[in-house]
């Protein structure tokens, strides 16, 4: 598939503090790509410079094949931009706020809009001031997809809603990547955004740690299970080793990128039993991939 969103060695720097590092991603048409990682992961200040606001220190961004920064004016007809914090005039109503946007943008906004404040269910005569955090948040989603943008960047945008509310926001994400927009959605959330994503990419620090389409991902990083009767295996022979730990004559150990052939080997080895091996959910692969790095 076509890359929609790239990063090369993409730096950002504030005073001594390091926010992004050599950070290099490829975004393809038609995905949900899950930027995940903990507060202060620098999944923010990516997203700023994919949409325009930041310039960086180093390497580049591109989006559609456009420098995210030298063709920032250009590319806010096609890419559609949610922050974490959305502020907007909150003593309008929710039809003002978008009838005001529009006399921003090309004719054609102002009728989109409001078929999205009737897929949403909204009250265009609400004040958004008055309106709950899940509204105001489907607010922020039908302005930006009132540009019928290529390109949907989502930063945080489940932050601080009701579960429910949440579960309905990421299952609209499915529906707008099967008509056939990109989506870049940056979270802590980890386990929800599990639900939805097509690819991930873990962040700590600023730092890449992995990225992976989802069904590639499950490959990549494995938990091996086993029970052995007088020495256990030594688990860097497998591949290399996240964690490891277990008791008695139980053993176990999470892997990236497994040696195939190692692990099949000891099923015919002689004195281990029960070899299992299963894919982990997001959180456990964060917590994983981050433990590693700290012992580093």
């Amino acid at each position: 598939m076509d890359t929609v969103i790239e990063t090369h060695d993409l730096t950002k720097r504030f005073g001594g503090r390091t926010a992004v590092d050599r950070l290099n991603l490829a975004v393809p048409q038609g995905a949900i790509f899950a930027l995940l990682g903990d507060n202060g992961a620098g999944k923010t200040t990516t997203m700023r410079m994919l949409s325009g606001q930041l310039p960086p220190d180093a390497g580049r961004a591109l989006v559609l094949g456009e420098d995210c920064w030298a063709a920032a004016v250009a590319l806010r007809t096609r890419v559609g931009y949610v922050p974490e914090r959305p502020r907007y005039y909150d003593w309008m109503t929710v039809a003002e706020i978008g009838w005001f946007t529009a006399g921003f943008h090309p004719a054609g906004y102002w009728p989109r809009y409001q078929e999205w404040l009737g897929k949403f269910e909204l009250d265009g005569a609400a004040r958004l001031g008055k309106l709950s955090k899940g509204e105001y948040a489907k607010v922020g989603l039908a302005l930006a997809l009132a540009l019928d943008p290529q390109v949907l960047l989502l930063d945080e945008p489940t932050s601080g809603l009701d579960l429910l509310v949440r579960h309905e926001f990421l299952a609209s994400m499915v529906t707008l990547a099967a008509e056939g927009r990109t989506i870049l959605i940056s979270s802590h959330q980890i386990a929800e955004v599990e639900r939805v994503a097509s690819h991930v990419a873990f962040l700590s620090r600023g730092r890449l740690l992995l990225t992976a389409p989802m069904d590639e991902l499950r490959r990549r990083v494995v938990r091996v299970r086993l029970r052995f009767e007088a020495e256990p295996p030594d688990p860097a022979q497998l591949g290399a080793v996240l964690t490891r730990n277990g008791s008695g004559k139980q053993w176990q150990a999470v892997l990236q990128d497994p040696r195939e052939e190692e692990v099949e080997a000891l099923r015919r080895a002689d004195g281990i039993h029960d070899v299992e091996v299963s894919p982990l959910a997001l959180e456990e692969v964060y917590c994983a991939l981050l433990g590693r790095k700290e012992k580093r």
